[in-house]
């Protein structure tokens, strides 16, 4: 008998111990890590940054209330009794693209080791910790690295050193470890409405000589995106590559939640079969401008007050907002590209129009095949 599993087995996102996506500064004092991280951030301020750190204070504040002061433009400032846990820190980092630490405090997926002649003591403690160092920054011009760490790890000279010094490079580097932990991009065509106002599947509409579900996917495909077809299980569609709901009776709100429960480690190019204007130039236009470090990048008509969450990718890091919204009682992809921190792509109205009855469908075809 095989081993019983009590919980449904979910694809779990591909976190590092505390965020997405994260480095921990190791080997030399706080105050210097402190500057360093602060001089690197200055020079990526393209991207979404935090930095994780330990109070030095001994005294620890037992608040009767928690306080989140907002600066009038909108700046947090909070006390708070938070303990570490690395299932709140993976929330709490959802949204940021890299997560720097103080690896004297907490220990960090990867490493930058900081060698400091003073700190041998300190690299011994943490030798443990360094098992995934991504490159080597020297203190002072004179240090040498120490015997035992050699001993430990002899590939460790080989790695990239730098000065404490030079900011541009190192700052180079980590952003070359922010890139090569962007998602890659893939295709979700939503077919699981009923179509009631239509009276028919709008998926199996013909406006181009075959039906619209296959035109979505092609259009995707031409794109070179793996693409997905989204369905209801009611739904008996014969294809290779179909999602289908886990998140019942929510409409495109839980087709686009039940993609990232299918891979919560890509971003979801997302697309209605009743948008047929939507052409090759949007999707590239899309694709083009997309913002990883955005929630979503999302297409809105210019005369339109309101993005198209229907013609937009959901970044990873836009699966906690959606579940966030859906507790508390929200449904609507909309709403959450209009609260959210989303690049905005603008296209002539007349490329998103969406097609919903059977006037707007003959009207639609005469358009496109006259």
């Amino acid at each position: 008998m095989g081993k019983h599993q009590k919980h449904a087995k979910l694809k779990l996102r591909d976190n590092d111990n505390f965020a997405p996506n994260e480095i921990a500064f190791v080997g030399t004092k706080c105050d210097i890590i402190s500057n360093l991280v602060h001089q690197v951030s200055e020079k990526l301020r393209n991207y979404k940054l935090s930095y994780f750190d330990a109070s030095h204070s001994k005294d620890v504040e037992n608040l009767a209330i928690e306080t989140f002061t907002f600066h009038y433009k909108g700046t947090l400032n909070s006390s708070a009794n938070y303990e570490v846990n690395k299932f709140n820190q993976r929330v709490q980092f959802s949204q940021y693209d890299f997560v720097f630490i103080n690896g004297n405090h907490y220990q960090g997926a990867k490493q930058i080791l900081i060698l400091d002649k003073d700190k041998k003591a300190s690299v011994l403690k943490r030798l443990d910790q360094l098992n995934n160092i991504q490159f080597v920054i020297k203190l002072t011009d004179d240090v040498e690295f120490f015997d035992f760490l050699v001993e430990k790890n002899p590939q460790v000279k080989n790695l990239h050193c730098y000065s404490i010094t030079e900011i541009d490079k190192i700052s180079k580097h980590i952003e070359n470890l922010i890139k090569e932990k962007i998602a890659p991009i893939q295709g979700l065509v939503l077919a699981g409405g009923k179509s009631v106002r239509m009276g028919t599947d709008k998926g199996m509409l013909n406006f181009y000589g075959k039906n619209q579900r296959d035109v979505a996917i092609e259009l995707l495909e031409k794109n070179n995106l793996k693409t997905f077809l989204s369905v209801r299980s009611v739904q008996e569609i014969k294809i290779e590559h179909k999602i289908t709901d886990k998140f019942v009776g929510l409409g495109p709100f839980g087709a686009i939640c039940s993609a990232f429960q299918e891979n919560p480690d890509v971003a979801w190019l997302v697309i209605a079969t009743d948008l047929p204007f939507v052409n090759d130039e949007v999707i590239q236009l899309l694709l083009k401008h997309r913002n990883p470090s955005k929630a979503a990048t999302t297409i809105k008509g210019k005369d339109k007050q309101f993005p198209e969450p229907l013609i937009t990718i959901w970044e990873p890091k836009s699966y906690t907002l959606l579940l966030n919204y859906l507790a508390q009682g929200y449904s609507c992809p909309r709403k959450v590209l209009i609260n959210s921190d989303v690049e905005i792509v603008e296209v002539d109205d007349s490329l998103i129009r969406n097609i919903n009855t059977p006037e707007e469908f003959k009207a639609a075809h005469k358009e496109i095949n006259d």
